[in-house]
């Protein structure tokens, strides 16, 4: 059976968030969205424990109306972290009313061009303010492909990216952040559904899949494996045309 080494992996991680920051951006702040989730939150305290809780700024961003903003304003209280706040609905309405009618945007393309205007408003304010922008994706998202390409898939560097959403809220745990936030339903604020109502399948069977080679039901073996294929090229660079002059 899997044995996850909590108290390594976060001893582990602090070290590298530290080295990382020494190496690329001594000084600098690590910038992040604070959705009040389990992602977003554990990222913002391990980098509190990295670096200090002066060296992280949170950015909230509403698009509009957010019903659980307030987990946001908490875990920035909890963690005594300055933060700021950006609606971006009016970016978002801009952009829609400025693509011509005949273009009709598809409903893919409402769910995902706030995540990119998000990821460009936190490179917006860390560029401003001496920072780095963390990436909050885990393991278990990056798997499937649940992330926006070019929106929160990206960063400057990414704590979470190899432990899955089980291991994520163990750190969170660990790291003695309030239970609620760890248990907070993952939601992407924008569509109004849960990440698992949209996936189709719970994390923790996808977790037992990744790690432990726990097979869940043929049909959603089948969801996750064709997710998975079809998705690896966002976690890779740009293709490019490997061209040799002779």
């Amino acid at each position: 059976m899997y044995n996850f080494n909590v108290e390594k992996a976060v001893s582990d991680c602090v070290k590298w968030l530290q080295n990382w920051f020494e190496q690329n951006g001594k000084g600098c702040r690590a910038v992040l969205g604070i959705s009040g989730g389990k992602d977003s939150s554990v990222a913002a305290a391990l980098c509190v424990k990295a670096l200090g809780k002066d060296r992280v700024f949170g950015v909230l961003m509403p698009q509009g109306e957010q019903h659980d903003i307030n987990y946001s304003y908490d875990l920035c209280k909890e963690l005594d972290i300055k933060y700021t706040v950006v609606n971006i609905k009016g970016a978002v309405d801009a952009i829609y009313s400025a693509v011509d009618p005949q273009i009709e945007l598809s409903q893919v393309t409402k769910f995902n061009l706030p995540a990119r205007i998000r990821m460009s408003t936190l490179y917006a304010i860390s560029q401003s303010k001496n920072g780095r922008v963390i990436n909050t994706c885990n393991l278990s998202e990056d798997w499937v492909g649940y992330s926006t390409r070019y929106g929160d898939s990206v960063g400057d560097v990414s704590p979470l990216s190899n432990f899955t959403v089980t291991e994520v809220k163990a750190i969170g745990r660990y790291l003695g952040l309030s239970e609620k936030f760890i248990v907070k339903p993952p939601i992407d604020g924008l569509c109004g559904k849960t990440d698992e109502d949209n996936l189709g399948f719970t994390y923790e069977a996808l977790d037992k899949y990744i790690r432990e080679g726990i097979v869940p039901p043929k049909d959603v073996k089948e969801k996750i494996d064709d997710m998975h294929r079809k998705n690896l090229f966002k976690l890779r660079l740009m293709d490019s045309f490997p061209y040799k002059p002779e």
